[in-house]
């Protein structure tokens, strides 16, 4: 009987990795929290205490090393410092918290020292246009892979990378379920980069392709059992039925009216047809791929985390 393989990860209970934060002090408020929590998140001031001030620390202490080596490696060479921005990735399902996640961790690195200039792109903004789907019979597969832009978001983060001093990348909006057309957000070099997207951590689709991965320093994917992020799914499903789904202009305005039975059958619809088929397919395997797990209880809260040994 051949030999267990030994885990590259550490895993550490929500208590020993709470205790980390001991001494760090809490720089959010409850209304800061509230104002990044995404619908049907759970978050408060003891999660952010518990689990994201050490996350942010972790990060902080992760890029400073990245700024030391690249300090360094430039007096090696006897050269100016060109050191590069710090880009962390997160990845995980549709509903599991991921922006709200990338949000909380924007707010929390940019109050370090050495990481005052933090900023945040979702790779929405690279989804193809919803007239292009439609053209290539996509419209059913959007969030797979194939739905993406995949050349323009690796130019993106690579010419970020690079150490560009300006970089610009195109919106999407929620409200029309489409890119913007002519609206961008500009990346001005800064001293963080958030990527957050359900794919960022794929791997390239042949052998000779690049993967946007490659030019992550840090990768997090958030994980939860599938029976509970369903779940998630459908309740805020619900609630969007009750909010923004009423606006006037909202793509999903049909589904306003709709009944509890009608819309939990057809949430149903989309987690069963698009969401559940994605994350078996692509989103779950690139787990192994990050440096940090976060995982989920039914709750919404972390129980554990996983950190790659170095």
């Amino acid at each position: 009987m051949s030999e267990p393989i030994p885990s590259t990860y550490r895993e550490i209970t929500r208590a020993e990795w709470a205790r980390l934060a001991a001494d760090m002090p809490q720089p959010l408020t409850a209304e800061e929290i509230e104002h990044v929590r995404g619908l049907g998140d759970r978050l408060d001031l003891g999660e952010v205490a518990d689990v994201y001030l050490p996350l942010s620390r972790l990060l902080s202490l992760y890029a400073a090393g990245a700024q030391s080596l690249g300090a360094s490696t430039a007096t090696f060479l006897d050269e100016p410092d060109t050191t590069t921005p710090f880009i962390i990735a997160i990845a995980g399902s549709v509903a599991v918290g991921k922006s709200t996640i990338a949000r909380l961790l924007r707010e929390l690195v940019a109050r370090w020292a050495d990481t005052p200039r933090v900023q945040l792109v979702t790779t929405d903004g690279f989804l193809l246009p919803n007239a292009e789907l439609e053209r290539r019979g996509l419209m059913r597969r959007k969030g797979f892979p194939e739905s993406y832009d995949r050349r323009a978001l690796v130019e993106f983060v690579a010419a970020v990378k690079s150490g560009a001093s300006e970089v610009r990348a195109p919106v999407y909006s929620h409200r029309i379920y489409d890119i913007v057309p002519g609206e961008v957000v500009t990346v001005r070099r800064p001293d963080v980069l958030i990527v957050e997207g359900l794919n960022v951590l794929q791997p390239p689709p042949r052998p000779n392709d690049v993967s946007v991965a490659e030019f992550f320093d840090f990768s997090i994917y958030v994980d939860a059992a599938a029976s509970d992020i369903e779940r998630w799914y459908t309740e805020r499903f619900l609630a969007l039925r009750e909010a923004a789904f009423r606006d006037p202009a909202s793509y999903f305005r049909t589904y306003a009216d709709l009944s509890d039975a009608e819309a939990v059958e057809t949430a149903a619809g989309f987690w069963h047809g698009v969401n559940l088929p994605n994350l078996r397919e692509n989103v779950l395997p690139t787990r192994h791929r990050a440096d940090l797990v976060l995982r989920k209880g039914a709750d919404h809260a972390v129980e554990s985390v996983l950190l790659r040994k170095l």
